[in-house]
């Protein structure tokens, strides 16, 4: 939201109050945290001595490196969801205030705020001495507008500095370009699919390549102007009386992402069978039993691996979504027909939505029960959009949430694994009541984040840790703790591929760790070359699912060819799971994303600012899917020696290449000083420590010394097996701790795989 006309007005309908100086401070909580007042008046004479407004703001840090900034002009009415579900007890140990004669000084760690006393309100963040941003003349206040044809209303807005050259990134799913200089952008879910400004999934949360990450603490309507009302600062602006925000500093983005997501919470690790191949029936195509049967066996019989089956909207009756009830014209025996699937090895997920239809057997259930959102007037809130009459179930009542997961919990007696939980983006903002009073401004964001929280935590209860997840599309901050998100409703066009990825690799920027989207887009029905270069691109994301609208996906019914893509891409990822798995307890224990935008894992490098149609896929792993028809992949290596995974080629790194691709091929290369572990089992994506494994070494420099730890796909096996190699010279020494049972070695992609019998004990290979 733009306040200024130019550099030096202020636009129509804007009563500016910048607090100019600060009139008072004091240190509180044990001297934890830092209070002052200030005032938009600079108190030279007169009034100025009085009268203003004055903005209290309170600094504090809940752990080392991080500051949160308070700042509040009257006291408003709190009720509800006001803030996000973030770890509100934690304090940093490391605190220190210093009030010197012209200045205090907050410091967290290596962070630390200066503010000074008289001479003019600034504010400067610094890691170790040196700036990372700041805040100057005029940079904080009060804002009251009354705008003809615009919004009305008062607004607390921040504007921080940029320095040259600094990109911003994150902010939830974002389908533009992954830096975001230049953009406004409103913190919003709508649902709007993949080709505009607005996204499912919104994240007041940015990552800086000057080595900080913010986050605005409000579940409301957060506008950034990035680069925008001042090309060399961010603004962020929120409705009403309180801004909240946290800066975490890094200097790595990794360090960051791994602070932001202890207070915001960790994602959980998907269980072992969702890094699968997922089939679903698509959208409005007609379906039954015959159709799944046809589609389950047609895989089997071309060798295709496929670990899931979903079922969309209509395994229920049309316009009665949700009753959660089969369609039993359809599917006259779903009990039997789940049996039937499970004997095949297959898991089962079924289409949901938080709406309940009119129609639905469910409605006078829930609406004598209070479970819905109401009206002000005490009806129950509905709108025709979608389904007839559809009602919102109010996740903020706790008898509603029972409610609605006892439906959910016979389907899983059915037989049933899990849910795509759709939806959850258009949500009231004005006109109802929640049932714990919550403001419907600050409840519309965040009404995704309860609705997949309710759904997630029934399926952990149910399934035990390690074994629930979900398939969600909308989201808030601290969304990631419940995996997985996939990216909406694309078109089937190499261009929606792109902005697909884009918005994937934004939204883990912003702190999840696993992403997926619908593999030969959703709308419209892709050529036979789309098609495979997306199923290249699927598979070789963190979650892989065929999913489109008024067609289905399975390869056949493009040409032969793509048969083979997707056998030959799904049998990888398969032999890659302890290399994904690995990763994502990485996630699950640092907060490192398992796809990561370029920028993420090579910072220092300054061409990798700027790529958003290539990514990493854990550490080692890059990955840039081909989105020409000319079948060339335009792609960046960044400095050092490279290895094909496929192929074997090295290549020096650094530099950009350009290099036609078959189908059976896309460029994937693996960073020098790697152990890339890969399963021997084509068919499921599991690993346990007694199954074969081979490591695979690229690149190992003389004196470097390289670790991973692999996680057993048998959530009974806790421990983990642990690998380092050592090189001295022309040696490559192999420790273990011994818990893997059955392991092979082998040297980048040259030889056959060396067995190692005794993994208790250090094992030595020479090198050419």
């Amino acid at each position: 939201m733009k306040f200024r006309e130019g550099a030096w007005r202020w636009a129509s309908g804007v009563t500016p109050s910048c607090v100019k100086r600060v009139i008072e401070h004091h240190v509180e909580d044990n001297g934890s945290e830092l209070v002052l007042a200030a005032v938009d008046r600079a108190g030279r004479e007169g009034q100025d001595r009085f009268e203003g407004t004055v903005l209290q703001i309170k600094i504090s840090s809940p752990m080392p490196d991080v500051i949160r900034v308070q700042a509040r002009h009257h006291a408003p009415r709190e009720s509800g969801v006001t803030r996000f579900d973030l770890d509100y007890a934690l304090k940093s140990n490391d605190v220190r205030i210093d009030q010197r004669e012209d200045e205090v000084v907050f410091t967290s760690g290596k962070l630390a705020l200066r503010i000074p006393k008289d001479k003019g309100w600034h504010l400067r963040f610094e890691r170790d001495g040196q700036p990372l941003t700041a805040g100057g003349w005029e940079s904080l206040g009060y804002m009251r507008t009354v705008r003809d044809g615009g919004r009305d209303g008062n607004f607390l807005a921040q504007r921080l500095s940029m320095s040259v050259g600094e990109c911003i990134y994150g902010l939830g799913e974002r389908f533009g370009p992954i830096v975001k200089n230049g953009q406004s952008v409103q913190i919003w879910n709508d649902d709007g699919g993949t080709a505009s400004d607005l996204a499912y999934k919104n994240v007041p949360f940015y990552l800086s390549s000057a080595g900080y990450g913010l986050l605005v603490n409000s579940p409301g309507k957060v506008e950034f102007e990035i680069g925008t009302e001042r090309v060399s600062q961010v603004q962020f602006a929120v409705p009403g009386e309180v801004l909240d925000y946290y800066v975490f500093a890094g200097p790595e983005p990794k360090e960051v992402l791994e602070k932001y997501t202890k207070l915001s919470g960790r994602p959980a690790v998907p269980p072992a069978w969702s890094f699968g191949l997922w089939l679903t029936t698509s959208f409005t195509t007609h379906y039954n039993e015959k159709t799944v049967n046809e589609f389950v066996e047609g895989m089997a019989a071309r060798g295709i691996p496929l670990q899931v089956f979903h079922f969309d909207c209509f395994w229920m009756k049309e316009r009665h979504w949700c009753d959660f009830e089969w369609d039993r014209e359809a599917f006259p025996e779903p009990e039997a027909m789940l049996k039937r699937l499970k004997s095949r090895g297959l898991k089962i997920c079924l289409w949901i939505n938080p709406y309940i239809s009119s129609l639905s057997k469910l409605f006078d259930e829930g609406r004598e029960g209070g479970y819905f959102i109401h009206r002000t007037d005490g009806s129950a809130y509905q709108r025709d959009k979608w389904q007839p009459g559809m009602a919102l179930v109010d996740f903020t009542n706790p008898a509603a949430r029972d409610w609605y997961n006892a439906k959910l919990r016979g389907l899983l007696r059915m037989g049933v694994d899990t849910f795509k939980t759709d939806f959850g983006e258009v949500v009231p903002d004005e006109g109802v009541v929640y049932h714990d009073g919550s403001d419907p401004k600050l409840m519309h964001n965040y009404y995704a984040y309860l609705y997949n929280q309710t759904v997630f935590e029934m399926l952990e209860e149910h399934h035990g840790r390690g074994n629930a997840m979900v398939f969600a599309r909308s989201a808030s901050a601290g969304s990631q703790k419940f995996p997985v998100h996939w990216g909406g409703d694309c078109e089937a066009t190499f261009e929606s591929m792109a902005e697909d990825l884009r918005g994937g690799l934004s939204f883990c920027t912003s702190g999840a760790a696993f992403w997926s989207h619908d593999i030969g887009g959703f709308t419209g029905t892709a050529t036979p070359q789309l098609y495979k270069r997306w199923v290249a691109f699927g598979l070789l994301s963190t979650h892989s699912r065929l999913h489109g609208d008024g067609s289905y996906r399975v390869p056949w019914l493009f040409d032969e060819e793509s048969v083979d893509v997707m056998r030959h891409f799904t049998r990888l990822k398969n032999r890659l799971f302890p290399y994904l798995f690995a990763a994502a307890h990485d996630a699950r224990e640092r907060g490192w994303p398992v796809m990561r935008a370029m920028h993420v894992e090579f910072p220092n490098d300054p061409a990798c600012r700027y790529l958003d149609r290539q990514y990493m896929l854990g550490s080692s792993l890059l990955v840039a899917p081909v989105f020409r028809e000319d079948d060339v992949a335009e792609y960046y290596l960044p400095e050092g020696r490279w290895t094909h995974l496929l192929s074997g080629e090295v290549v020096e790194g650094g530099r950009w290449r350009s290099e036609k691709q078959d189908f059976m091929s896309v460029p994937l290369f693996v960073r020098a000083n790697s152990i890339v572990p890969m399963s021997r089992d084509e068919q499921h994506p599991q690993w346990r420590l007694r199954d074969p494994l081979t490591l695979r070494l690229f690149e190992i420099a003389d004196g470097a010394q390289v670790q991973i730890r692999l996680a057993s796909s048998d959530p009974s096996e806790e421990a983990r097996a642990e690998f380092t190699a050592k090189r001295r010279g022309r040696s490559i020494t192999l420790a273990s701790n011994g818990r893997a049972k059955n392991v092979s070695l082998a040297l980048g992609t040259d030889g056959t795989p060396i067995d190692w019998t005794d993994v208790s004990k250090p094992f030595v290979v020479e090198v050419k």
